[in-house]
């Protein structure tokens, strides 16, 4: 567990450097570096959350529910950045006018949405199972961990599909500070 959530640590500070990357050079490269960053962060988040959910023994229920939702999380980030970076960056490097609503970074827009779809809904959902399947009072730091980045997830994904578009960005304090602490105090188990 613990070279898990070294990775993951690793993976998340990356991550961060790979945003404020792009905001400061706003580049090409930099952004494709971000986006790429992005679906290799989801994958190390099924791997993280699989793994925890062995460690605190989860029922085989909330393990397989886990798995679905970042499954899908994983899925839903890496079709919306991939196509961004293959299909829509490409388009309008070649001169084609994409509209906003099918670019990232615009907001209403499928790619958006998709994204959105699955690092607020799936992603929060996930961390929601792992916080109802702890049972053990060894784990409540976790347990308080998951269960408000799942809120904030949530939080985040509705409001920016229903009321506010700034809301969504209590979704990534979530999904990408909460966990961080929560890696160094797993490192401990």
């Amino acid at each position: 567990m613990k070279k898990i959530s070294i990775g993951s640590i690793i993976a998340l500070i990356i991550y961060f450097v790979s945003l404020l990357l792009f905001l400061i050079t706003k580049t090409d490269l930099s952004l494709t570096f971000w986006k790429l960053m992005t679906v290799i962060g989801g994958i190390v988040y099924l791997i993280l959350f699989i793994k925890l959910s062995e460690k605190i023994s989860s029922d085989n229920f909330y393990k397989r529910l886990i798995s679905v939702f970042m499954a899908c999380g994983v899925t839903l980030t890496s079709v919306a950045h991939i196509v961004n970076i293959t299909v829509t960056r490409r388009l309008i490097s070649n001169g084609i006018n994409v509209p906003d609503y099918f670019r990232i970074g615009c907001w209403p827009s499928v790619e958006m949405a998709v994204d959105y779809l699955g690092w607020g809904l799936f992603v929060g959902l996930a961390f929601l199972c792992i916080a109802i399947s702890i049972n053990n009072k060894k784990y409540n730091f976790i347990k308080i961990s998951c269960l408000l980045s799942g809120v904030l997830c949530l939080i985040g994904f509705i409001g920016a599909l229903f009321i506010n578009e700034n809301l969504w960005y209590l979704a990534p304090m979530g999904y990408g500070i909460i966990p961080i602490y929560m890696c160094i105090k797993t490192m401990k188990i």
